[in-house]
């Protein structure tokens, strides 16, 4: 029995709601179940514990689930970053479903009816609760206690009684989604529950994170034998491999090397956008200043019609000292700047002060920038308080002060404190007092502007976007131009013959130099900019530099080692590519990790001669003799140096190596020469201190497995994956 269906048996008087609004859920992958996902693999869109998932029955629930999406979002269509995150959505789902919901069977893990209905109404869990409040985490009135603000369990009922069938849909997936939550968190707090620290762990990592040595250690670099002098026969690098196979474990990647030809104007595109841009400098010489905003929005590409008053070096550096001794009217351009073409029109001309003494009482409404949460009045009636008070202060009927006190919305001013040390200096903010202002002072334009462009003695009202300011000019000084200069830009950009240039020449060279030997030839005897996309995975939705490349992900999966690509279009660019190398999953092979493998062999055969020197070097030393023989520095002392200090001497800061040396280590004692991470070493410990003694070790327990508890939400459900060995082809369907 769904909650739906207990709620209407349980509910007595019925309370009508007016104007439900549709809830606003944020539900990620809640589909019907049942049908069967297994199909052929040359049509999967992934493998999950072998068996491939069927793309007809799987793109049905991605249908259905970009449907839910446009709902919930009221959206008619959905953005390419949308799709992408809600069909990852249901390929998480179906992971979900082939993995989990077998562990949860197996260890017979459900939520009742009993169970949900309380999730749902009498004690909802977090889960809804997210899905009926808003960003900000407010519960929607709808559904919120008026006295708490908390969801109201009666609020639930009257609102499940008079649903549509819409809403009822989506409630009915809202419960599904709330049940798959609950049996996740019992799964999760069943392993929690389960994990346990033995005494002696908890014991040995105290000992190990609390026993302290002082130490000094003589080690000589790898990096001090060139790698030039080392040559690994084939059998050293086969044997190699075959010993440490888990070290070249690699997933699916392929490499790319690719020339782009950019798109970009020709001079003809310039010159003819330029005569374009003439004709409507022309057309906008003859056009009055009330015609002038609409001409301006209808004909420039960023569609602004810009009312700001500008002082002189605040403009466009081609304009700046005209527009200040031009007359009203006058059309400057085109001009081309950074790939546009601007004309500019001088709107209108006013004298303002160069700097002005300022105090303001700030009227706020709901939803005005850095608000109070209390207030709660609507922008009209910000509006009307603001002139009315000012109406006041223009009469003289009240103090500046004291309204300030009683009215203004500025926390910053009201918090504003004097300086106990020197209570006459004047602290911004306090009773309304700003100081003096100018127009590169760190106020928003309308506050400077209310300032500057009215006469000492005014008060005013000026909106920003923190609402309505009261404010009086206390005092002004000097005097500089204002202009408002109006624009109108077009961006040059490639005509269709300039493209379908770039596509042929694009298109010749991937005829001409159709495998891989030629492509690199070309590179050098052209001595063209090749580029290289390496480590592709197969579901990357992003490579450097190239725009929206999913196609050319698919591509290169979908080819072979060697293969030329045709001329592909990628924003402002045309892309030949060859595909020149390919990985599969699992263990490299010799080919493919053959550059590594060589590095590790070379470290590990200089690691052999260094360990000889040492031992030639060591015979009957002390350490001091040990560093003038190897021609090495001697460290100085480092001192508290355990596991948990994560190394303590910097230069073998993390090497394990080198910590387990030091543990085993008596004071007093040299070590053997051991080879570590960057280097080969010898250690000797002068002196250690033991972790004071301690009855139990229940404190150390309980940490640890809080520890590890902290890791089961995520750590498991990657295990669990990784054993399925899911496998995902998303990119070639979507």
């Amino acid at each position: 029995m769904s909650v739906l269906e207990s709620l209407r048996k349980r509910s007595g008087l019925l309370v009508a709601i007016v104007g439900l609004a549709l809830l606003a859920f944020v539900l990620t992958g809640l589909f019907e179940r049942g049908s069967s996902i297994f199909g052929s693999s040359e049509r999967a869109v992934g493998e999950i514990y072998g068996n491939p998932v069927e793309w007809n029955t799987f793109d049905n629930k991605v249908k259905e689930a970009l449907e839910n999406q446009k709902k919930n979002t009221q959206k008619s269509t959905l953005t390419p970053e949308e799709t992408d995150q809600t069909v990852q959505q249901v390929w998480n789902q179906t992971i979900n479903e082939m993995v989990m919901d077998k562990e949860y069977q197996k260890l017979g893990i459900a939520v009742s009816d009993e169970e949900l209905y309380d999730l749902m109404v009498d004690h909802p869990h977090s889960a809804l609760v997210r899905n009926l409040s808003d960003q900000q985490g407010k519960v929607s009135q709808m559904f919120a206690d008026p006295q708490t603000g908390q969801v109201s369990p009666s609020k639930i009922k009257e609102f499940t009684q008079k649903m549509t069938d819409e809403q009822e849909q989506s409630w009915t997936k809202l419960e599904e989604y709330i049940k798959q939550v609950r049996t996740v968190e019992k799964y999760n707090n069943l392993i929690k529950k389960g994990l346990y620290v033995p005494s002696a762990f908890a014991k040995r990592e105290y000992i190990a994170t609390n026993s302290n040595a002082t130490v000094r250690f003589v080690m000589k670099p790898y990096k001090m034998i060139a790698d030039s002098t080392i040559k690994p026969t084939d059998a050293e690098l086969d044997s190699y491999y075959k010993e440490h196979q888990n070290e070249f474990k690699q997933e699916a990647s392929r490499k790319l090397e690719y020339i782009a030809f950019d798109i970009l104007p020709s001079p003809e595109d310039f010159e003819t956008t330029k005569k374009a841009m003439e004709n409507t400098a022309e057309e906008f010489k003859t056009k009055k200043t009330s015609e002038d905003s609409a001409f301006v929005i209808s004909e420039s590409e960023t569609r602004n019609y810009d009312l700001t008053f500008h002082t002189k070096g605040t403009l466009s550096p081609i304009i700046d000292s005209t527009m200040f001794t031009a007359e009203v009217g006058t059309v400057k351009g085109p001009f081309l700047e950074n790939g546009s073409f601007k004309i500019y029109k001088l709107e209108s001309t006013k004298y303002s002060a160069d700097s002005a003494k300022v105090r303001h009482c700030l009227i706020a409404y709901k939803g005005a920038a850095s608000a109070p949460p209390t207030v709660t009045r609507t922008k009209e009636q910000a509006k009307s308080m603001a002139d009315s008070l000012a109406n006041l202060l223009r009469k003289k009927k009240g103090d500046f002060k004291d309204f300030v006190a009683k009215y203004s919305d500025d926390m910053g001013g009201k918090n504003a404190q004097p300086d106990p040390k020197n209570p006459k200096k004047f602290v911004m903010g306090k009773d309304g007092e700003y100081g003096w202002v100018n127009s590169k002072s760190g106020f928003v334009e309308p506050f400077k502007d209310g300032g500057l462009d009215n006469k000492k003695g005014d008060i005013v009202v000026v909106e920003a976007q923190f609402g309505y300011h009261i404010m009086e000019i206390e005092d002004s000084k000097g005097k500089q131009q204002k202009v408002q200069v109006s624009s109108i830009e077009t961006k040059v950009v490639p005509s269709s013959k300039t493209m379908q240039g770039v596509y042929v020449k694009a298109s010749e060279f991937a005829g001409k130099y159709n495998t891989n030997e030629l492509f690199q030839k070309a590179v050098i005897d052209e001595k063209l900019n090749k580029r290289i996309a390496d480590n592709i995975k197969e579901n990357d939705k992003t490579i450097a530099g190239i725009e929206s490349p999913r196609t050319l992900v698919r591509w290169v999966y979908d080819n072979k080692k060697g293969t030329v690509s045709e001329a592909q279009e990628f924003g402002d660019k045309f892309i030949v590519g060859v595909i020149t190398d390919t990985k599969e999953k699992g263990i490299g092979t010799m080919e493919d990790v053959k550059e590594g493998l060589t590095a590790k062999v070379i470290k590990k055969k200089k690691g052999e001669m260094i360990l000889k020197e040492f031992a030639d070097a060591s015979s009957g030393k002390t350490i001091e003799d040990l560093a003038t023989k190897m021609k090495v520095q001697l460290s100085q002392p480092y001192t508290n140096v355990n596991f948990g200090s994560g190394g303590g001497a910097p230069d073998v800061a993390q090497d394990g190596n080198f910590m387990g040396t030091v543990s085993a280590l008596k004071a007093q004692t040299l070590s053997k020469p051991i080879s570590g991470n960057d280097g080969v070493f010898v250690v000797y410990v002068d002196s250690k201190t033991d972790a004071p003694a301690q009855k139990d070790y229940k404190a150390q327990q309980s940490s640890q497995v809080a520890q590890m508890a902290q890791r089961v939400d995520y750590e498991v459900y990657d295990a669990l994956k990784q054993n399925a060995n899911v496998t995902e082809h998303l990119v070639r369907f979507y």
